[in-house]
């Protein structure tokens, strides 16, 4: 049995259109590559075939995962959640007290996580120290890097 992971629509909606174009547009395209490379004659020595296939296979195992993804997906709106306690789908606005370096994440779910995109894991460290803070609040967070403290200059769900 598995666990259902929490995701924002915003991220459910990107995986269903990444699989729908994997699907619709990738597989076919491989799959005419791969006959195209057939009709070249001997397979062994051919480069394109050989590539055509491991494209293929690359496609088929990321329409395998994101399937599994949303399946496993427990949609969250986050346009419903409000109050001044972190948690799942606040957007939060962070200073680093030693360094006076601000930053935002959005609190989202592993699968939809892109740091550069200021998307952080629900189950990541940070995420974890601040989830039920609120604004004003100083946590302390335990990285590869050493210990790195926090505080929390703002919470939002817009």
């Amino acid at each position: 049995m598995s666990t259902k992971t929490p995701m924002t629509p915003d991220g459910h909606a990107r995986l269903t259109a990444e699989l729908k174009r994997l699907k619709s547009e990738e597989r076919p395209a491989v799959i005419r590559a791969i006959a195209e490379a057939r009709e070249h004659g001997d397979l062994s020595e051919n480069a394109e075939y050989h590539a055509a296939r491991e494209r293929q296979s690359f496609i088929e195992g990321r329409i395998l995962e994101l399937e599994a993804k949303l399946a496993r997906a427990d949609v969250i709106d986050i346009a419903k959640q409000n109050g001044s306690r972190i948690m799942f789908g606040a957007l939060v606005q962070l200073v680093d007290e030693e360094t006076d370096e601000e930053t935002s994440y959005r609190l989202v779910g592993p699968d939809e996580a892109a740091i550069e995109e200021g998307l952080l894991s629900i189950q990541s460290p940070v995420a974890q120290a601040l989830i039920g803070k609120e604004a004003g609040d100083s946590v302390e967070v335990s990285t590869p890097g050493g210990v790195r403290y926090f505080e929390i200059l703002k919470v939002g769900f817009d």
